[in-house]
């Protein structure tokens, strides 16, 4: 039987294309409870916010969400979610999941399936998707990987990978049939053990080189499994425009 799972929600304030983005109206509710609805619809034992600004503990304990505090330096939402892990007093065994909170219409069961994975011998866990688009496949904003024979992730990279030599010189940006690569979906999720020991792991030049904080992961040689899921997951919130989108899901 799976782990039972922790989700762990960072919500910061300081976003600088969308102020104030977890507090954002949506439906009634600010867009931190939506996450947390969703997360509580994958099963998860425990759900826990994690923030470092008085108004969104406010707005979690308004909906009787559980929040903690948490220092406003931290580097990424990894080192803030493992300070969370530990102020709670998490076993060294159990799973966590990182839901990003600004993905309110993220799909319960992508949660619970990336949770799943974790083992002995896997500390963490993310998501992909295959890319049918072209100009997907080729925008540097779009992160993608390839996989081993066991599912898990060879690289991670902003690059065209894996590269279709042969195809690519004869129709250049055109898929070949049957080419499936893949796109990063940015779900995470740790055991325990490894979300305490990931802060303290040097950062690794192919990090520095692509912004991309889970090669630091592949760097130092620990596993990442990934979940194929089925179709592409509705895109988060980063933007006024996106907020726009995603509240038409809630005013129906």
């Amino acid at each position: 039987m799976p782990m039972p799972f922790t989700v762990i929600i960072p919500a910061r304030m300081a976003s600088t294309r969308l102020p104030g983005k977890p507090l954002a109206d949506l439906g009634g509710k600010p867009m931190v409870v939506r996450v947390a609805e969703r997360a509580a619809a994958s099963g998860a034992v425990r759900i826990v916010v994690a923030t470092d600004h008085d108004e969104v503990m406010a707005a979690c304990k308004a909906h009787d969400i559980e929040v903690c505090m948490t220092r406003s330096d931290h580097p990424s939402g990894t080192d803030r979610i493992a300070e969370v892990a530990a102020t709670i007093g998490l076993a060294s065994d159990a799973v966590v999941v990182n839901v990003q909170g600004d993905e309110p219409l993220i799909e319960p069961s992508l949660i619970s399936a990336c949770a799943a994975l974790i083992s002995a011998d896997v500390p963490m866990a993310t998501a992909a998707h295959v890319i049918t688009d072209s100009e997907e496949f080729f925008n540097p904003n779009v992160v993608k990987l390839v996989l081993d024979a066991a599912g898990q992730a060879l690289m991670f990279s902003r690059a065209p990978i894996p590269w279709h030599r042969d195809a690519f010189a004869v129709t250049p940006k055109s898929f070949p049939p049957d080419y499936a690569p893949l796109r990063h979906i940015g779900l995470y999720a740790y055991r325990q053990d490894f979300l305490q020991a990931y802060p303290a792991l040097p950062v690794s030049p192919l990090e520095q080189i692509e912004s991309l904080e889970q090669l630091r992961v592949l760097w130092h040689g620990y596993k990442i499994a990934v979940y194929l899921a089925s179709t592409a997951p509705h895109a988060g919130v980063d933007t006024p425009a996106d907020l726009i989108r995603v509240r038409s899901f809630f005013d129906q």
